[in-house]
């Protein structure tokens, strides 16, 4: 009596890798045709669960004046200090400074404002100048000039009421360092972009 042909079962395997390869190819098709037409909308909170940083966030507005501080500080240590023996008079050293602040902010501080930005155009309010090329270079360099005098005035008033209370040799009692000047420089830099708004943001029949 032949022993019964006994079939062999099939793999259990066998079916579900078949389908797996076929949900991963289809994967991969949609990745490749995806576009901002066919692509489902993400909501902001999600976004934000799967982006990496530290776990110690930090204000982007402290960024902001960090970021416009440190650089004019920079500009203070590089030229001022550092060329302040070479330049004969106080009104070279002036303009080549006033022109260094204009040149670092156009090519340096705006261009990291700009890659903080989540959206396009986001920390344009940070910024009195927003256009780039020659046009925008040429702009900060002027917009450079007028937060250096305005600096300039208020060390002189500074050292002047200062003298006078207390009756120093030299007049001079506050020295231009960086740390000072970056913070001098940002404060009249927000109070010129505070007036800059309120002169935007007037209705159109305002007089």
């Amino acid at each position: 009596m032949s022993k019964s042909r006994r079939t062999k079962p099939e793999k259990p395997g066998v079916e579900k890798q078949s389908e797996y390869y076929r949900l991963k190819t289809q994967a991969v098709e949609d990745l490749v045709s995806a576009n901002e037409e066919n692509s489902p909308q993400v909501s902001e909170e999600e976004l934000r669960a799967y982006r990496s940083g530290p776990k110690m966030k930090v204000a982007d507005w402290v960024k902001m004046l960090f970021i416009k501080a440190w650089f004019a500080g920079a500009v203070c240590f590089f030229f001022i200090w550092g060329l302040g023996g070479l330049l004969g008079s106080e009104l070279d050293m002036l303009f080549v400074t006033g022109m260094a602040l204009g040149i670092v902010t156009d090519l340096l501080t705006n261009p990291v404002l700009r890659f903080f930005e989540k959206t396009p155009g986001e920390n344009a309010r940070w910024m009195m100048v927003t256009r780039k090329g020659t046009s925008g270079l040429f702009l900060n360099v002027l917009y450079g000039y007028l937060v250096l005098i305005l600096v300039y005035l208020l060390y002189n008033g500074i050292n002047i009421a200062a003298s006078r209370l207390i009756e120093t040799a030299d007049g001079v009692v506050l020295g231009v360092g960086p740390i000072f000047f970056g913070l001098f420089c940002l404060g009249f830099d927000l109070l010129l972009l505070q007036v800059k708004r309120f002169i935007t943001s007037r209705p159109k029949g305002w007089k």
